[in-house]
């Protein structure tokens, strides 16, 4: 089992950029499978970036790539999403997981 810390999240305005960490132990590699989903409001949990074992960049969900990055550092056992030109619209509890481990997730307010 792996446990995963979320930290970075918070309240910003539209246009501006946060980056959300994800600090992974226990059962965890350099090849595990990590991944950031995110759910709004009243909306279903979905697929925001990730990086897939047998893939060494990250993959993104349509409309995330060019605004967030992701990039993860292994000695460190984290992965990091950066956001920018944040819109209203990305406000949601954003989580992390490895492989099928979850984090606890953590809020992110975008404010028009």
């Amino acid at each position: 089992q792996v446990q995963l810390v979320e930290s970075g999240g918070g309240l910003v305005q539209a246009g501006g950029s946060l980056t959300l960490s994800c600090a992974a132990s226990g059962r965890t590699s350099s090849t595990s499978d990590m991944r950031w989903f995110r759910q709004a409001p009243g909306k279903e949990r979905e697929f925001v970036a990730g990086f897939v074992r047998t893939v060494s960049k990250p993959i993104y969900a349509e409309g995330m790539k060019g605004r967030f990055t992701m990039s993860r550092d292994n000695a460190k056992n984290t992965v990091f999403l950066q956001m920018t030109s944040l819109k209203p619209e990305d406000t949601a509890v954003y989580y992390c997981t490895c492989n099928s481990d979850w984090g606890q997730g953590i809020q992110v307010t975008v404010t028009s």
